[in-house]
């Protein structure tokens, strides 16, 4: 469900960028954005609520974390806090590179607990989680779709948030 919501956002953003809305002009801006769909859409998961039978819950992801990892349940809020502070970096641009490649370090050091998960046979949402031979392709595109988001973000975005200002109080 994740990649095809992060697949139907970026296509959807890029026609829209096609036809004329600047802001998902190419295809890494449309992937931040859509990134950033994703993350809201798993970030939210992180919060909620046992009684919840939608999508998995913060009891569930609990149960994904390795049991080396201490404070399970604290790590579980800190990785949704996260996702949603990418999120929003992804979509500033003087923060997506920034965003991106954090994004990216995030989805390498949580791969352990999507192989943890399969191996102990977790459940999420009352459905298995997906097998390693689909999840870690799942997890590299990811890794790839924030590493493809930072592409033509740099200072550049930053210089021109400050259009119409004179080149000497922007650099104050």
């Amino acid at each position: 469900m994740t990649l095809l919501v992060l697949l139907i956002a970026l296509l959807g953003l890029r026609g829209l960028g096609a036809l004329g809305v600047r802001r998902f002009a190419t295809w890494p801006a449309a992937a931040a954005h859509a990134l950033a769909i994703m993350l809201v859409m798993t970030a939210s998961a992180h919060f909620a609520p046992a009684d919840v039978t939608v999508m998995p819950t913060h009891d569930d992801l609990v149960r994904m974390v390795p049991p080396a990892v201490p404070f399970p349940s604290a790590m579980i809020y800190l990785t949704g806090v996260l996702e949603f502070l990418g999120a929003l970096g992804l979509i500033v641009p003087w923060t997506r590179r920034a965003a991106g490649y954090c994004l990216a370090l995030l989805f390498v050091v949580m791969l352990p607990a999507n192989i943890y998960a399969t191996s102990a046979e977790v459940m999420l949402a009352g459905e298995p989680v997906s097998p390693l031979w689909q999840r870690i392709p799942e997890q590299i595109l990811y890794i790839a779709a924030a590493l493809w988001a930072t592409r033509g973000a740099s200072a550049l975005a930053l210089r021109g948030a400050f259009r119409g200002i004179p080149a000497t109080e922007s650099r104050r």
